[in-house]
């Protein structure tokens, strides 16, 4: 019997870093107030999780000032992209799994 969960990444298991990761799919960037509305996180929970996906280099960060106020933005790197598909690819044939 082959694996049916091979192809499940373990860097996606958090439902919060499965929401990171499907708002960098579909925009350009996100920062990270509107990262931490979209997904009802704290900061603290916010920051930990796009810690995690930046350490696997699965999206990359970008920090400035606009104005006096600093502001973090977030992105999906090609890898990220290429990996998060590959994860719901995964999922998808679990779902469908006879």
């Amino acid at each position: 019997m082959k694996n049916i969960i091979l192809n499940i990444n373990k860097a996606f298991d958090h439902r919060i870093r499965l929401g990171i990761m499907s708002v960098l799919m579909v925009n350009e960037y996100a920062d990270f107030n509107t990262l931490k509305e979209l997904l009802g996180a704290t900061d603290g929970n916010l920051a930990s999780h796009t810690k995690a996906l930046e350490k696997v280099d699965f999206i990359k960060v970008e920090k400035q000032f606009i104005g006096r106020k600093p502001n973090t933005k977030y992105i999906a790197t090609e890898l990220g992209k290429k990996e998060f598909k590959k994860h719901i690819d995964a999922l998808e044939k679990l779902i469908k799994n006879k």
